[in-house]
């Protein structure tokens, strides 16, 4: 048999797809995988129906249509989270993962270090690998899953390039706050260390928080890249039709990379989302009250069936710490509440650097929100059934 590379082996099925498979297998009301279960708006869809009808089915330029750019810059500018050009400094890429992997591919070199706060989103630790740079675990240490400035200090090296920051934050909802951002901004400049920012859940924070993306900070601009996505502003979450903002310095290495991984992303999608970001300011306020209602059912329903979940910032998904309903290690258990409860979700363990360690001490686990009312309200009442809301599922601590 020809030799063949095993770089990649120790790379597994992602938790996300093993769980929507453990769904699917028995049943289950699936809290697992972050996509909503409905559509966006018809309006973006027939649009991009329109443009495929249109002959907009080529091509096209490979930094992203001119007027999604220009829409995505005006966007930017009114929440006050800086002013970039258009067309030096946005670019369209096919989702957010592949901005991630085009800026690491752009900008690091092996051996290199990229700081991120753990729990982490696992496609940042395989983008890392495919560069040969390695992601370095912060913990956000429970429950108020916050850092100081002595956790980033004592993670630096020789080595360390760059600090990767998720903001609202996958999986625990948190949004840094400004005293917070201005610490990784303080630590930033001291080490004189590039930024990539996660920033798709911008549009999915709940006051009293607010978004505020690093970029914006003094000193931060020209050392930053802003990564966000159409997809969950908007439930297509399929159309992968991502984006970045950067000083044309580093727009430029993302771009290199860009057009030698996928050139262009999907011409009518893009068309599509021309639509949707030429709606206005109620679409968003609506959307976050949609999705407070969502959140709040969910939290009740954990609650009352012997979970303590934690109240999210941002985002559309919940923690839950078990403990009190079991000593079972996270995987385990979800694997089981999916089983008997017919309720799937995902272990918190997986989004840490170190799984197996994690997994020893964790007693999370994560639940989308992002699901209509109707499906919401159905998961609840498995929980507390299968509960009983005061008989716990497992063993009590």
């Amino acid at each position: 048999m020809p030799r063949i590379s095993d770089r990649w082996s120790h790379f597994g099925t992602s938790i996300f797809s093993v769980m929507t498979l453990k769904a699917q297998a028995t049943n289950s009301i699936n809290l697992a995988q972050g996509f909503p279960d409905f559509d966006g708006p018809e309006t973006v869809k027939e649009a991009a129906i329109a443009a495929i009808r249109a002959g907009n089915n080529q091509y096209a330029p490979a930094p992203g249509l001119p007027r999604l750019r220009q829409l995505i810059a005006d966007r930017r500018t009114s929440t006050g989270n800086g002013s970039y050009d258009w067309n030096e400094e946005v670019t369209i890429f096919s989702g957010a993962t592949e901005a991630l992997f085009c800026a690491l591919q752009g900008l690091f070199d092996p051996g290199d270090e990229i700081l991120a706060f753990e729990p982490l989103y696992d496609s940042y630790i395989a983008g890392a690998h495919s560069c040969g740079a390695k992601i370095i675990g912060i913990p956000l240490a429970p429950p108020s899953f916050s850092f100081t400035a002595t956790d980033l200090e004592k993670n630096i090296s020789k080595n360390t390039r760059a600090i990767l920051v998720n903001s609202p934050h996958n999986p625990t909802g948190r949004v840094f706050n400004a005293s917070e951002l201005e610490v990784i901004r303080d630590f930033a400049v001291a080490h004189d260390l590039l930024v990539l920012t996660d920033e798709v859940y911008e549009e999915l924070v709940y006051a009293p928080n607010v978004f505020k993306s690093l970029a914006n900070l003094p000193g931060m601009r020209e050392r930053t890249v802003a990564i966000s996505s159409t997809a969950k502003t908007f439930s297509f979450t399929g159309w992968k039709v991502g984006f970045a903002f950067a000083p044309p310095h580093l727009t430029k290495l993302l771009r290199a990379v860009h057009q030698f991984t996928v050139f262009c992303s999907a011409t009518p999608l893009q068309h599509g989302m021309v639509v949707a970001l030429e709606v206005g300011q109620k679409y968003y306020d609506e959307l976050r009250l949609d999705y407070i209602r969502r959140r709040d059912l969910l939290l009740a329903s954990l609650a009352t069936a012997g979970f303590r979940p934690a109240v999210p910032e941002g985002s559309y998904f919940i923690i839950a710490d078990y403990s009190r309903l079991s000593d079972e290690d996270d995987r385990s258990f979800a694997f089981r509440l999916s089983e008997e409860a017919g309720v799937a979700t995902i272990p918190l363990s997986p989004f840490y650097v170190d799984e197996a360690v994690a997994r020893e001490s964790l007693r999370y686990l994560r639940f989308a929100f992002c699901k209509g009312l109707d499906t919401l309200r159905a998961a609840g009442a498995r929980l507390n059934s299968f509960s009983g809301g005061t008989h716990p599922i497992g063993k009590v601590r």
